[in-house]
């Protein structure tokens, strides 16, 4: 099966006349997605992740190299809509992401786009906000929503277009513990549903919940792989300056003396290796 998203050979820069090569934000990023994967990008601030992240539906093109969207280069303007279909964004600010006052009207703004009929669009507007648990506030004006509800909102708009993935940059960090977990579950049931998931997060822990996890430092992917193996790299992971999962970090701790843990971050599993060693006496 093809890649749902290649990244090749991408370098990038706002200024590149301006600065030396090796000061591009992005600097030779080879990346794939496939259809259906669920993976967090990480990255200590300034390292290129929300860069890259506005690159994978063509809010931005390389300076070199080439994205492609199901085989759709996103610097080709004809089809850039298209591309824009397949792969949608939620962005940080749940603020900043909304054109109309309403709930309806808001996640209606993009099928409208489309041109769908409007049986089509009521029926899609439905479907979207039930999936996210806004249903009853079709309504309701938007500035009367929750922080975490504006962000449900937002993801509804981009649903409802019926992407085959979608791309959260930093899309909890402005959002309270409770809020970001609503918006997580929501995020787990579309991946299982079969939608990508491209979850760029600075948190360990819900980057933990992906089925893999590449880092970004200074422009380039430098780690790139499953949960267990990235976050109990743990000792390097703090020298890119993030933050390492608990259960990784008592592991790498462990077996670091000796204790013969495998490589899971599962919280059940583990505490059934810790009994099953401290029995042995």
């Amino acid at each position: 099966m093809a890649p749902l998203i290649e990244v090749q050979g991408v370098w990038f820069d706002f200024r590149p006349e301006a600065r030396a090569r090796a000061d591009w934000i992005l600097r030779k990023v080879d990346w794939t997605v496939e259809p259906g994967e669920y993976v967090a990008l990480m990255g200590r601030n300034g390292s290129g992740k929300s860069t890259l992240a506005r690159m994978l539906n063509g809010l931005l093109v390389p300076t070199e190299g080439r994205v492609r969207v199901k085989g759709i280069p996103t610097d080709d303007p004809k089809r850039l809509w298209t591309v824009r279909k397949t792969v949608g964004m939620v962005f940080q600010n749940p603020e900043n992401q909304h054109v109309a006052p309403t709930v309806r009207e808001d996640v209606a703004f993009g099928l409208e786009n489309l041109g769908l009929p409007r049986k089509e669009m009521l029926r899609r507007i439905d479907e979207a906000l039930e999936a996210v648990g806004l249903s009853g506030m079709e309504e309701r004006q938007i500035h009367q929503l929750s922080g975490g509800q504006k962000q449900l909102l937002a993801i509804a708009g981009v649903i409802a277009m019926r992407p085959e993935a979608i791309v959260l940059d930093e899309a909890t960090s402005m959002l309270d513990p409770a809020a970001g977990c609503r918006v997580l579950e929501v995020v787990r049931r579309l991946n299982e549903g079969g939608m990508a998931v491209i979850h760029i997060t600075h948190s360990a822990e819900e980057a933990a919940r992906a089925g893999r996890v590449a880092v970004l430092d200074r422009g380039r992917i430098v780690l790139d792989g499953p949960p267990e193996e990235v976050f109990l790299r743990d000792e390097e992971l703090r020298h890119l300056g993030l933050e390492v999962p608990v259960l990784a970090e008592l592991t790498g701790r462990l077996r670091r003396r000796g204790w013969p843990l495998s490589e899971t971050l599962d919280p059940e599993r583990w505490v059934e290796e810790i009994w099953r060693l401290l029995s042995r006496g």
